[in-house]
């Protein structure tokens, strides 16, 4: 059972996180708590899961990134963990995940890539795949930059 602390917790940690050296001890000050308390419990809802993870929302139209695509690629199962590993050491990739291949649709290993222009998203991917040795890949463009949002608990 959540108590009314622990709701004001999960609220704050909803808004924009602090940009500062020491961004849960401004948290726990706006909250009213010590920052050994708001971690404390930080830690016990990851454990118990109440919060699985944390994660950042990239404006990349508004830090200067024009293009971006979902580059699916088809890599054997037995490659997916190290191809994984090295496509997130590229700083122009944000997101790197798995999916079942499907009977029309057989790409298991998906990537975001971010660039000034499609055309150097194109050649970041070429580069990606060469080096992994990949060479069944498509590219999916944005088109449209949707609203982000996540879902938000507790905000009363």
């Amino acid at each position: 059972m959540l108590d009314h602390l622990d709701k004001a917790i999960i609220a704050a940690m909803q808004d924009d996180f602090p940009l500062v050296s020491e961004p849960y001890k401004e948290l726990a000050e706006q909250i009213g708590v010590s920052e050994e308390e708001l971690l404390t419990r930080l830690r016990r809802y990851r454990r118990c899961g109440h919060i699985r993870k944390m994660g950042l929302v990239l404006r990349h139209r508004k830090v200067g990134y024009r293009a971006n695509a979902l580059c699916a690629l088809a890599v054997p199962e037995e490659q997916v963990d190290a191809v994984g590993k090295k496509m997130t050491e590229c700083t122009a990739v944000t997101h790197c995940y798995t999916r079942l291949p499907q009977p029309e649709w057989n790409y298991n290993l998906y990537i975001m890539l971010h660039s000034s222009t499609r055309e150097k998203c194109r050649q970041i991917a070429e580069q990606l795949a060469e080096d992994s040795g990949i060479v069944d890949y498509v590219m999916l463009f944005s088109v449209h930059e949707w609203k982000k949002t996540s879902m938000r608990y507790f905000t009363d």
